[in-house]
């Protein structure tokens, strides 16, 4: 009776964790139609990554930074510096 209890505990924990979702229940990232939609939501632009710098002119707003709203929108990314709709 000793050695049942953990095996049917440790049995129920891996049928437990096993039925689990494998991903996670993430939105997708929205995909806007111009620059124009894009700024109402996010005014600097939406940037790849942290450590990307503007090739274009100054700036007036700091770009968000998101991976998946940036691939989402990358046709709006017109000097391909990894800032699409940057203002």
């Amino acid at each position: 009776m000793k050695k049942i209890m953990p095996i049917l505990l440790a049995s129920g924990l891996i049928l437990g964790v096993s039925s689990l979702p494998t991903e996670a229940a993430t939105p997708k990232a929205k995909t806007y139609k111009n620059c124009t939609e894009l700024n109402k939501a996010y005014k600097g632009g939406v940037a790849r990554a942290n450590n990307v710098k503007n090739k274009g002119g100054k700036t007036k707003y700091k770009p968000f930074v998101s991976k998946a709203l940036y691939d989402a929108n990358k046709k709006s990314d017109r000097d391909k510096d990894l800032i699409a709709c940057e203002r």
